[in-house]
């Protein structure tokens, strides 16, 4: 019995964020198609962001009017929403309107904010009624939350997308001189995209069987006998306190708003670190303050607003790569920081401009995007997914360990966390759209026919 309540546990923690992970690593190939082509990162960045009135109005609801909202019912809106919002991507993701003149994935888009709304609504309502289980069911349910991030990254590795080669196509043109007309045949090569090994309908098929399951899972669950007194010991070494959104920041105020990150501060680790008390100056906790905020705007709006520019001049093998294999990165760092847990401000710091460092080679080369450095060599390919990875391992790490830190202090520091948190990943998003769609500061083109200079 108690394995089988591990395995629901787990299932129900795959669907938390599995939405929004798979769009991204199915990303690369969905750019190939939609209209937006290399601009659909910022479109789905901004689009996440506005998903957060999900929470929000969770958040409103508990606060002034705490009851009102019934836990299981809300929880089984919000995974039904999922199910079929996964659905209609799957036969609809292609669709277009045309806006003003404009060809527009208005299908896509919406369901993408409807997934969004559904993974970060997740946030605020999983935890809760996971509290109302036996403790040991808790730290299944963030194994299974990083299944999430891992599960549709090996979806998007097997089913190969983004792979594609140059081909010469011919062109039959009229040429005129004077009265007469004459058909001539040109040459260029352009880029021609191989046959995933399933469909994107068949992909988002698979996302829909993981948030049905999700979907079965918490049935099961909340037919499992419920824990409704336990002491503070038996739990986790803070106060909890049910359906309240101050709770929530305390165990998974390190999530990241687009990636999911599955860590927890309350999971027990190697010298169990997370029951230290430490007291910070002002100045400490204002430096751990702005880390959070400058890596949530790297990590959560800036740099996946522009990952296509960045990718793309290297062919979309490496776009791929980056994807998944960054995706990777996320749960990684995290298995990583409950292991070889760290709460040096010199070692975050560092960390932290590393990090910096790679997001800054990143978006240097999708500034020079569609002539980067190193385009036509295998060494440019490698070292653009590297960064790619290691941009989102560092920066991952830094965000967890200061969670831990804010989380032996007191339930108001996460608090500020989760705010400041929002606050730098909205402020990233919002800066980058303008100056993607906008201004079009970064410009795209067709990976063979491209003419650069040696």
């Amino acid at each position: 019995m108690a394995l089988l309540t591990h395995l629901l546990a787990c299932a129900f923690g795959t669907g938390s964020w599995v939405a929004v992970n798979g769009l991204w690593v199915e990303v690369p190939l969905l750019v190939t198609v939609l209209p937006e082509q290399w601009d659909l990162p910022s479109y789905i960045t901004i689009i996440i962001q506005m998903a957060n009135v999900g929470p929000l109005f969770i958040t409103l609801m508990n606060r002034f009017q705490p009851g009102l909202l019934k836990e299981v019912a809300v929880i089984y809106l919000v995974v039904s929403v999922g199910v079929i919002a996964c659905l209609l991507l799957s036969f609809l993701w292609n669709h277009t309107s045309v806006i003003a003149g404009k060809s527009r994935s208005i299908a896509f888009l919406i369901l993408t904010f409807f997934l969004s709304l559904v993974d970060c609504t997740s946030s605020v309502t999983f935890l809760p009624f996971m509290m109302q289980l036996q403790p040991q069911y808790t730290t299944t349910f963030f194994i299974g939350e990083g299944l999430s991030g891992l599960i549709p990254s090996l979806i998007a590795l097997g089913q190969g997308s983004g792979m594609s080669s140059c081909a010469n196509v011919s062109y039959e043109v009229n040429i005129t001189a004077g009265n007469e007309t004459v058909e001539s045949t040109i040459f260029q090569l352009e880029t021609q995209y191989f046959p995933p090994n399933f469909s994107t309908l068949v992909f988002f098929l698979l996302m829909t069987a993981m948030m049905l399951t999700c979907l079965l899972a918490f049935f099961f669950l909340t037919r499992q006998p419920k824990v409704w007194e336990l002491s503070q010991q038996q739990l986790f070494p803070s106060n909890i306190v049910l359906n309240s959104f101050d709770q929530i920041l305390d165990e998974a105020a390190d999530s990241q708003l687009n990636r999911g990150c599955s860590c927890s501060k309350d999971r027990k680790g190697p010298g169990d670190i997370l029951t230290e008390k430490v007291s910070y100056s002002l100045t400490k906790l204002t430096f751990i303050y702005l880390l959070i905020t400058w890596v949530s705007a790297l990590t959560n709006g800036v740099l996946p607003s522009v990952q296509s520019y960045s990718c793309l001049p290297y062919g979309h093998t490496a776009y791929h790569l980056a994807t998944t294999l960054s995706s990777m990165a996320n749960p990684l760092a995290c298995v990583v920081a409950m292991f070889l847990p760290s709460r040096s401000l010199s070692l975050m710091g560092f960390l932290s401009i590393a990090g910096t460092g790679f997001g800054a080679y990143n978006m240097a080369i999708a500034v020079m995007s569609p002539c980067p450095l190193l385009q036509q060599s295998q060494w440019g390919d490698a070292i653009i997914v590297l960064s790619w990875v290691l941009f989102t391992g560092t920066l991952t790490y830094v965000k967890v360990m200061a969670g831990v830190i804010l989380r032996s202090r007191s339930r108001s520091a996460l608090v500020w966390y989760g705010v400041l948190e929002q606050l730098g990943s909205l402020l990233g998003a919002l800066l980058m759209f303008p100056l993607v769609n906008i201004y079009g500061l970064f410009k795209s083109a067709d990976y063979c026919s491209l003419q650069c200079p040696a």
